[in-house]
Formats: C-alpha cells, structure tokens, sequence
C-alpha cells in the first residue's frame, strides 16, 4: 500500500502540479478523506457538519446506504460500466422515465451529460438549432459552468479569460432585492429588473434571440433570489422575441428548493430548456438536460454524442437518488430545515450588524455580510475569517458573491432540526468572535 501523503506533501503537488486556478478553501487547508450522511472527516478523525453539501452537490447524504447497495450490486454482478447511447441501457431508461415524469407538464424529451457546464452548452445549441438566431440573453452575476458557451455567459469577470469568446451573448441586469440596481424597495417595485430584459433585447440584439438563460437562484452569484414574479414577466418577453427560456437548475435542482424536484414547476416558469447537475446525482458524475419536444425535434438530421453521457454507473446512482429523495421525504424536509435556518439567521441579524441580507429558497441559504449596512460595503475579508472561525468549530460553510461576500449554506437535504441548531449556534458563537 501506498504511503499516505502529508498535508504539506499535498500542498506541494498543488502548487509545481496543478494549474494555479485552482484555489482551496480556508486559510490553512483541510484534507477530507471520509463522509457519512450529513458529515465530513479529515485525515485526522476531525468531524464536520457538511453545510455546503459538497459544494451543493449532496442532495441524499453522503455514502447513502442505498445508493451504496446499489452500486456495490453492479461491481459484483459485474454489470457493464461504459455502454454509452450506442447501444441500449436500462439504467438510462429508467432515469428518464422517472425524470421525466417529475418535469414540469411538457418537458418531456431528457438527454444526460457529465456536467452542469455540458448540460449547458447542449441546452444553447439546441435553443440555437430550435430558433435559428444565436444571441443568448444572460444575467449579471449568473454563472452556468466552465466550458466554452457557458463561460461566455458568466457575469463574473473573475471566471472569465482575456481568449474567452463572448460573441452573440448579451447581459440583463440581475434581479438582485438586496442591491437593487432602480434603487426601489419591496412595496414600490414595479419589475424593472425584469423589464430590463427586454431593453437588453431592443439595444443590443437585432430584434431575436435564440434563448435568455437564468438560474432560479443565482448560485455562484451569492443565492441571488428573485421574487417569483419576476420569471412570469421575463419568460412572456423571451418568448415575445423568439426565443426559448432556459432554465438552469444545476444547483437549485432535486428538490433543495423545499417545494418540487425542480425548482423551476415551483415557481410555474415556462421553460422551455431545463438543466440540472450537482444534487442530481448526488455526488455522480452527471449532468441533465429537459425540454421540449419541438426544440428535440429541430435537432434532427444532426449527430450529438457525449462518450460518457448516460453510462450506467452514474444514470443509476441519479435514480437511487431521486428514489430516496421521494422515499425519504427529503423535498418536505428541505422546506422545513429552510425555514428553521432562515429564521435562525434572520434572528442573528438584531445582534449582529455585521449580516445585511438573509435570502435564499429551501435548502439553498444566503447570508451577505456587509460592513456597514447603510452603505452595504463588502465585507470579503469578514466572510473568508468567519468560514474559518467555522471551521475550526466543525462547521464547513461556502461562499459566493461577485466580491465573495456571501455565506452559502445548502447542507444534504437529510439534515436534522439539531443540526440546524448546531450550524446556527456555531456560527453566531464565530461572529462574536469576528473581531
């Protein structure tokens, strides 16, 4: 057996081997080497409430005995690990039938990818292919993944490259409550943010466009929440123009926003494209596309192929996992412990000055920490110490923000009500101790 490597070995490699990209959490690093459930371990035995749910992709738990069962089952019976869709598969079928069938009514047609960022770039070229226009409408502070099309749709300058193409994308302001860009509060908004949409359309596009892209909750972007009333307004001017409303649920899908499987039936958006990763798969290595059978349709005559897409491996641990999310009560689950740490949070705000904003839906929390909340500075600093203080007190906690001032909690939609308690207490306990 392999000598095990010190955390300094690892650092090392890191550094002279991977690209310098590549950024780690937390001013001295921590090594994870086990999970359970709602926990983490490090290589020293250390547990941790897993609050960001493996960067929002544990939806189940982690090492979910069913899902375990599952593919220890497929090992031993020495099931095929690598067809792809060249050939038939059962797993893929299954997934589909189920996915399908949690779709909002008229997404009905479902293709399968590795990735968030793959799911992305499929459901572009189909709106593209579906519409015959190429300009994509996306929001400031969304991002929708890593690779090329998606990245040219990032409204983030610090995921973006000099040799990044941005060609026919367009950018809307950001429905953003908290910092509103027209200056208005809850009681006078009149949507502008929403009607901006439709100014980016007539400004700097030729009068059509193949697709607006929005996620429910701006993930990266700091669990961004637009009122649900905003999605009605835009997808009536989308569809105005010609285009097609994608809807991306890679973080906010299976069932963390505490009401559907996705997000996007909750909020009744008329999608036409929606896609999904993380949680999905809890943790696999697969990414989902839905939509429409018309935009499918307009495809035809065309090859599309993804080597990995659909494998049975990962196809099935998505179905175990949607499995266990309806066996289990897990959406129900994710809508209570919300509301438990949304009011917690909220309730941390009378003492500390430090918490601007509380916002998010279900399982999928924002807490923006400012400076001062009469100018609404950026309190960076302050958030990267607090997620150490954190840490340190067996709490992992993400972030986000355009200025990384945002905490993001989306813990495994299998967390308890002592858990929530826990995380509320510990990090109160860690903003008492800020300065």
């Amino acid at each position: 057996m392999a000598k095990e490597k010190t955390n300094e070995e690892l650092l090392k490699i890191r550094k002279n081997h991977f690209l310098p990209t590549a950024y780690l959490y937390h001013k001295e690093p921590i090594h994870l080497v086990k999970a359970q459930g709602c926990y983490v371990f490090d290589e020293k035995g250390k547990r941790y409430l897993d609050g960001i749910g493996g960067i929002v992709c544990i939806s189940a738990g982690h090492n979910h005995p069913k899902i375990k069962k599952a593919l220890l089952e497929m090992l031993t019976e020495d099931q095929i690990q690598h067809t792809s869709l060249l050939y038939m598969s059962r797993p893929v079928a299954d997934l589909t039938e189920t996915l399908v069938e949690a779709a909002p009514k008229g997404l009905d047609r479902a293709s399968f990818t590795n990735s968030g960022s793959e799911a992305n770039e499929l459901a572009f070229m189909a709106a593209r292919q579906a519409t015959g226009e190429t300009m994509v409408v996306n929001l400031r502070h969304g991002y929708h993944g890593g690779t090329s099309a998606p990245l040219a749709n990032c409204g983030h300058h610090t995921w973006r490259f000099r040799a990044q193409p941005t060609t026919s994308v367009t950018s809307a302001i950001e429905p953003n409550c908290y910092r509103c860009s027209f200056n208005q509060k809850p009681e006078s908004c009149g949507m502008e943010c929403a009607k901006n949409v439709e100014t980016t359309i007539q400004t700097t596009t030729h009068g059509k466009i193949a697709a607006f892209i929005a996620e429910p909750v701006m993930g990266v972007g700091g669990f961004i929440t637009p009122p649900k009333e905003y999605f009605s307004e835009v997808t009536k001017i989308v569809h105005k123009y010609g285009g097609k409303y994608i809807s991306d649920e890679v973080q906010t899908g299976a069932g963390r926003g505490g009401k559907e499987f996705l997000m996007t039936k909750d909020l009744e958006i008329d999608a036409d494209i929606i896609t999904m990763a993380k949680g999905f798969g809890n943790g696999a290595a697969i990414g989902g596309v839905l939509m429409k059978t018309e935009i499918a349709n307009s495809m035809a005559g065309k090859l599309y192929f993804n080597t990995f897409g659909g494998d049975a491996y990962q196809t099935m641990q998505a179905k175990v996992t949607m499995d266990i999310i309806e066996e289990e009560g897990l959406i129900e689950n994710a809508h209570k412990m919300g509301a438990l740490l949304m009011d917690g949070l909220k309730d941390l705000m009378k003492t500390h000055q430090i918490i601007g904003d509380v916002r998010g839906r279900g399982l999928m929390v924002g807490m923006e920490l400012v400076k001062d909340r009469k100018t609404k500075a950026y309190a960076t600093e302050e958030t990267a110490l607090l997620m150490d203080l954190c840490k340190d007190r067996g709490i992992l906690l993400g972030k986000g923000g355009l200025f990384g001032n945002v905490i993001r909690i989306a813990p495994p939609l299998s967390i308890n009500k002592d858990e929530i308690q826990l995380m509320i207490k510990t990090i109160d306990e860690s903003l008492r101790n800020l300065n």
